[in-house]
């Protein structure tokens, strides 16, 4: 399921760091934890899912200025979209959580409150589709997508859409999804193909980074630009709409949508 938030700023021309994507996602895990106990609640009730385990969200859709490592938004209003990987059936609770919530984005040196204003359900773009049916779809990404190999360290070594192994990690990460969300047999069994398409424009490549600032740092690479053709059962390509292609989903990565 996927929902559109639209938020307004507490002031007028509000300064958000450049990395603004970890602040937004820790926002969005504290709205979950606060609506935890009544969510266990529910699926108590109901009987559906596993819970929050996947989520992603898009990038910020506002008009802003860059100066330095800061965004000035030329807009006290901003719009993202956020995906969950639940039953449709859970939609108007999960919507509840975030109604008339506030959300921080900030850092050490900047940042600022917003209000959400509005929650919007987005249409199901595979709906009328059979779980079981075998899908072929073009995905376009709405956030940076992060494909990458562990070094003998145990870092990452960040992969281009030109590499031939960018696909075929992106594959991998899928399956490891599905053995997560589903079970390890249909995870091995899973028929999952994914070809990275060329758009007009070359692809676009983002450095990000996850607590920027701290000790913690993390440096991640995305890219943006890009187009990916899918085939596989219905629920598997729902799993990767909600949950998000490749790493670093639940920081913000990899939300994508469908494109034909």
């Amino acid at each position: 399921m996927r929902f559109k938030l639209t938020l307004s700023a507490d002031r007028s021309h509000a300064v958000l760091p450049v990395n603004y994507a970890y602040p937004l996602s820790a926002a969005i895990y504290r709205i979950i934890a606060k609506g935890d106990a009544q969510y266990t609640s529910f699926l108590h009730e109901t009987g559906y899912g596993k819970g929050f385990k996947f989520f992603t969200f898009s990038q910020i859709d506002c008009p802003f200025r860059v100066e330095g490592d800061r965004l000035l938004l030329l807009s006290n209003e901003l719009h993202f979209q956020v995906a969950f990987h639940l039953p449709q059936a859970t939609a108007h609770f999960v919507k509840g959580l975030f109604q008339s919530e506030q959300i921080d984005i900030a850092d050490k040196k900047s940042g600022a409150t917003f209000s959400i204003r509005t929650v919007e359900s987005l249409p199901d773009p595979l709906a009328g589709r059979k779980n079981s049916e075998i899908l072929h779809v073009i995905l376009r990404p709405l956030s940076p997508v992060v494909s990458g190999m562990k070094n003998e360290r145990g870092n990452y070594n960040f992969l281009a859409p030109d590499n031939p192994l960018f696909a075929d990690n992106l594959i991998y990460n899928w399956r490891n999804k599905i053995g997560a969300g589903y079970d390890a047999v249909q995870a091995e069994k899973a028929l999952l193909m994914a070809e990275v398409l060329s758009l007009k424009h070359p692809f676009k490549s983002r450095l990000m980074a996850i607590k920027a600032g701290t000790p913690e740092e993390t440096k991640i690479r995305g890219w943006l630009n890009l187009g990916l053709s899918v085939t596989a059962e219905k629920r598997f390509v729902e799993l990767l709409l909600n949950a998000g292609a490749g790493l670093y989903n639940s920081m913000g990565c990899g939300m994508m949508e469908v494109r034909g």
